[in-house]
């Protein structure tokens, strides 16, 4: 028997061999024929190293023919009877169109085929494909394909697994359907990146019982997810779900909880809402959480604690509040945690510290107040810190030295302060240092050989002082230095290091000349030294070896340029784009800006540079120069503008005469402000429609306002023609989307009355038309606008009450908190519904501006731009070239209003300047102006008041300035704290009051002798006089803005005379508000 198998293998074999030989050689000779329809291109698979950090490399390299391919790379044969069963070319550098008619059909064996992280340069899915009924394994994703998935993938009816990711344009609904109702055996399901915006979700509602990945990111799919889907028990056995990157709405299903296999859950970037539901915690499988960039709000919830086999917890970018559950550190496995971009407040939980194998922890841009924890110093395997941009305060915990894998650290935006630790010596392994916008002091900690390994330094905005640390210029690896904002002094030393690609170290009490080595940087691409104390000449040919430098700020140093030579100018600097000189002591445009070609940005303001401005000059960059700052130099003329794509032009603060020059149609920011511009606008500057600002101001320019100014609505936020010669009536052209925000037409010659269009400007924040001759009603209507800050109508010829018949229920001018009517015509009594209406000064409406000053940010163009506006203060006219947010001012001074002042002025307890001056008031003195505990000057002079002042203002914490003169009151003058520093000005021509400081005693017949009253100090021989200024704020940020500056002075203050005569009332007076502390500390000079 044994002896008759072998004789019928030894006839059959023969057979066998020829027929497994002819498989081989089809096969092989088929995969040639495929190899050579490509190019080999390491580019085609640069992404497959990205993505999945494997190494790519030319696998067809390997084919040879005559060789058996069963043994080539990425072949797999079934050697029983010689068939190739697996194709893997994954990351293979296959370039090229993939062929419609592709001889891989000639092997419907296959059960495996990978092309993943090819690029077939925007073929078609060969519908070829749909032939290989026996494939088990497809994957075509990253390769380039375009167009619809083809529906003959649904014919493959055996797939277990399917990745189409970023490997076609579309699916639609049809082929989805297909690809669901017959793939029934599939397991892992992979579509991301595929086009399913016209897709039903509830289509999934039929996916196979065997599934057990899904993953359909950047699928843009829409709207809510159908709950059901989840419920269903077909996809209870999921163990992978990804929806990421798509645009799904609605709460976060709690079905979801359902689905107890699952051990990753993406649902980031979305537009999820509402709370995070709590059956996330019935996930106790799950390993990877991401609920990244949703709009998710409420509390974390508790019941994440439950999830103890997570290692990836990222729920950023949300709108979560409350504070970190402390449970979180019960999840011991975890390795990531990113709760940044959040509302969350409170401390950071000691509990964190549990977390042993946290090597990511990111708790940036929240709200976190306390001091940071020492016991995150136990986070021994923690490679990226980031408290970024939180409340935190105290100083630097000394256990972060314990950090030793650190590579990240960021305490930037925080309120932490004291020394900085020399331990943080010991981070070794820092990359990444940020410990900007604090309060930090002294001097940053030293060693010659710290942080080897660090790239980038952040620690600009503190109050560092000292020199420069050692390790600056010895770290092999640095690239960025950010120490701008301290106060660091002494030399800049030599660099050694030949990385550094930034050095920002403006703002500081740096001084000498530049070290020789900033000149042999040769990756240096931007250098910010302004506002030392630098000294020296530089040649401009020691910039020849910075072929890479795009940003140079020497401003505000006694730093000279100089050039021996304008020939080889565009060798030294080709690619400069940004230079700014401002406060060099230059008398002249400097001869080597004609060769600086690649120039986009130049600032030349605050020098000395006279006459007019050169035609070379007018030549320099004229197609791609968008910045040219020129102001507060001595310039004479400008003919016209050249550069045709300027966005912000300057020329503010010059002698400049003639009519005005209108820039090209792409300008943003025009300020010319303080020259000597005459003659009307052209209607030209219509055509500017990206106008953003406009600052004609203290001009002589004079005409009617150019009707095109309302067409330019839609794009300008401020426009100041104050101080010229306008006249006729305002453009009744603004129109709907008008965007302004600042209006300013101050003293000029307008009239008529006020146009309705100005409603239009639903954003507008300060109206000040002050100082006309404006003849109109009240325009109570201007109550409607929802943003209006600022309200100046002084000087005019308005006449009228203020009565309103406006429902009360609407919006009336909740948000004023300037307002001033003064020098008017107006009458009647004083109307109780302003008041009560005036909710920003009474504190019931919040104001949304952070900054301390009210401006305007302009887009395109970085800048912040305050607002100016003219008042009167403590009995002064003053310009306010920035105003404070917190400024509350009401002034309806020298009008005819009569009857008594309301007691519910009371309410407004913010207010800090009232004027209630020359009217034909009476009645007595509200007590309620008592509550008015901001209140630093009041002034009631000049009416028909009548009763005594009422003891209750004495209180006043910060009134520094009174006047009830010229009334007809009487009683005992309070006596004690601020009035004691009041004169006898401040109650003249009242013949009942009595007391300190007038003449005339309480119960006294006869006065005292004025021998005796002097004695008393009540007189004083002393005799001067005393200045205040206001200063407009703006070199200290490159694109800031000055508006002018006003000097005015008063004539022997007698509370100031007492003041320096008495030191008990000086020291008692040291702790009210000095009348202009404010502006004299935050004011500085344009130029300083």
């Amino acid at each position: 028997m044994a002896s008759y198998l072998f004789l019928s293998l030894f006839l059959f074999f023969p057979h066998l061999y020829s027929s497994f030989s002819s498989s081989v050689s089809h096969s092989c000779s088929s995969l040639i024929h495929f190899k050579n329809s490509f190019s080999i291109a390491e580019d085609a698979s640069l992404s497959c190293d990205v993505i999945t950090g494997l190494k790519s490399y030319p696998k067809t390299n390997s084919w040879k023919e005559g060789t058996d391919c069963c043994s080539w790379d990425g072949i797999t044969c079934d050697h029983l009877n010689a068939h190739v069963i697996a194709l893997d070319l994954s990351c293979s550098w296959l370039f090229g169109q993939f062929p419609s008619n592709t001889t891989l059909s000639l092997l419907p064996h296959l059960q495996k085929l990978n092309l993943a992280f090819n690029n077939f340069r925007l073929s078609k899915i060969p519908t070829e494909f749909g032939r290989f009924t026996s494939l088990l394994y497809l994957n075509l994703s990253n390769t380039g394909f375009v167009g619809e998935v083809s529906s003959q993938l649904s014919y493959l009816s055996k797939l277990v697994s399917l990745d189409l990711s970023f490997g076609a344009d579309e699916l639609d609904k049809h082929a989805l359907e297909g690809l669901v109702h017959n793939l029934t055996e599939v397991r892992h399901l992979f579509l991301d990146g595929i086009n399913m915006s016209s897709v039903n979700p509830h289509v999934f509602t039929n996916l196979s019982s065997s599934l057990r990945s899904l993953s359909l990111a950047y699928c843009d799919l829409q709207g809510k997810f159908p709950k059901i889907i989840f419920d269903l028990p077909n996809l209870l056995q999921l163990t992978h779900l990804d929806l990421s990157h798509n645009q799904l709405s609605g709460q976060i299903s709690r079905s979801l909880g359902n689905l107890l296999q699952l051990t990753h859950l993406d649902l980031s970037h979305n537009q999820l809402s509402g709370q995070i539901s709590r059956s996330l915690g019935n996930l106790l499988q799950l390993t990877h959480l991401d609920l990244w960039r949703n709009q998710l709000s409420g509390k974390i919830p508790r019941s994440l604690e439950n999830l103890l086999q997570l290692t990836h917890l990222d729920l950023s970018d949300n709108q979560l509040s409350g504070q970190i559950p402390r449970s979180l550190g019960n999840l011991l496995q975890l390795t990531h945690l990113d709760l940044s971009n959040n509302q969350l407040s409170g401390q950071i939980p000691r509990s964190l510290g549990n977390l042993l194998q946290l090597t990511h922890l990111d708790l940036s841009h929240n709200q976190l107040s306390g001091q940071i924890p020492r016991s995150l110093g136990t986070l021994l395997q923690l490679t990226y810190l980031d408290l970024w941009g939180n409340q935190l305060s105290g100083q630097i915990p000394r256990s972060l030295e314990n950090l030793l894998q650190l590579t990240h650290l960021d305490l930037s935006y925080n309120q932490l302060s004291g020394q900085i630790p020399l331990s943080i010596l010991s981070l070794m392994q820092l990359e990444y240092l940020g410990i900007a916008e604090n309060s930090f002091e002294g001097f940053i900690p030293d060693e010659v050989t710290a942080f080897p390994n660090l790239i980038y330094l952040y620690s600009d905005n503190n109050l560092l002082n000292g020199t420069l640390p050692s390790w600056l210029y010895t770290a092999p690896s640095l690239k960025v230095i950010y120490l701008s904002q301290n106060q660091f002094s002494g030399h800049i030393k030599e660099f050694q290091s030949k990385s550094l690609e930034l050095i920002w170290l403006q703002n500081n009490k740096l001084q000498g000349p530049l070290p020789s080595s900033i000149f042999q940087l040769l990756n240096l691409t931007r250098l910010g030294l302004s506002s030392n104390n630098l000294s020296g000449v530089i040649e401009l040919s020691m910039f020849s070896n910075l072929p890479n430098l795009k940003y140079l700020d020497l401003s505000y140093n006694s730093i000279s340029l100089t050039s021996n030579s304008t020939s080889s100018v565009n060798h030294i600097l080709p690619n400069l784009t940004s230079l700014f000189l401002s406060s060099c002591n230059l008398s002249e445009f400097p001869q080597f800006l004609k060769g600086l070609r690649s120039l986009e940005s130049l600032d030349l303001s605050c020098n000395k540079i006279e006459g007019k401005i050169p035609q070379w000059m007018q030549e320099v960059r004229n197609d791609f120069l968008w910045y040219l700052n020129v102001s507060h130099n001595s310039l004479t003329e400008v003919e016209h503008f050249p550069w045709k794509n300027i966005a912000f032009l300057d020329l503010s603060s010059n002698l400049i005469r003639g009519n005005l020059p209108i820039p090209a149609s792409t300008i943003n920011v025009f300020l010319i402000s303080n020259n000597s511009f005459n003659g009307e606008v052209s209607s030209l500057i219509g055509n500017a429609t990206s106008l953003q600002l406009l600052d004609l101001s203290h001009n002589n320019l004079s005409g009617t306002i150019p009707r095109c100014f309302g067409n330019l609505s839609n794009s300008l936020q401020f426009l100041n023609n104050e101080k010229n010669k306008f006249y006729g009536t305002i453009p009744p052209t603004f129109a709907k989307g008008c965007q302004l925000s600042y209006f300013n037409l101050n003293g000029n010659l307008l009239e008529g009355p006020l146009t309705p269009s100005i409603l239009n400007c639903k954003g507008l924040e300060v109206l000040d038309l002050g100082n006309n001759k404006i003849n109109d009603t009240f325009p109570h209507w201007l109550g409607s606008l929802p943003e209006l800050q600022v309200l100046v109508l002084k000087s005019n010829y308005m006449h009228g009450s203020l009565c309103v018949n406006s429902s009360k229920s609407s919006p009336f001018f909740s948000k004023i908190q300037i307002f001033d009517l003064s020098s008017n015509y107006f009458s009647g009594p004083l109307h109780v519904r302003y008041i009560n209406s005036f909710k920003a000064i009474i504190n019931l409406e919040k104001i949304g501006s952070t900054m301390s000053y009210m401006g305007v940010y302009v887009s395109g163009v970085t800048g912040f731009y305050t607002y100016s506006i003219g008042i009167v203060m403590k009995g002064q006219d003053v310009e306010l070239v920035k105003i404070c947010t917190m400024w509350m001012i009401i002034d309806l001074s020298n009008n005819q209003f009569e009857g008594e002042i309301p007691k519910v002025i009371g309410k407004l307890n913010l207010l800090k300047g009232l004027n209630l001056s020359h009217n034909n008031l009476n009645g007595g003195i509200p007590t309620s102006i008592g509550n008015l505990t901001s209140l630093e000057w009041l002034d009631l002079s000049s009416n028909r008041l009548s009763g005594t002042i009422p003891n209750r203002l004495a209180d006043l914490p910060f009134l520094s300035s009174l006047n009830v003169s010229k009334n007809q009151l009487h009683g005992q003058i309070p006596q004690g704290k601020q009035f004691d520093t009041f004169g006898n000005d401040s109650y003249e021509g009242n013949k009942g009051l009595c007391g300190f400081p007038v003449s005339k005693g309480c119960n006294i017949i006869e006065p005292a002798p004025p021998s005796v009253l002097e004695k008393d100090g009540s007189k004083s021989n002393i005799a001067f006089g005393w200045k205040v200024v206001l200063i407009g704020y703006g070199c200290g940020v490159v694109f800031g803005m000055s508006v002018g500056y006003v000097v005015f002075q008063t004539s022997k203050p007698k509370w100031l005379v007492n003041l320096v005569a008495n030191q008990n009332e000086k020291r008692r007076r040291r702790k009210s508000k000095k009348a202009f502390a404010a502006i004299d500390e935050e004011g500085s000079n344009y130029c300083k």
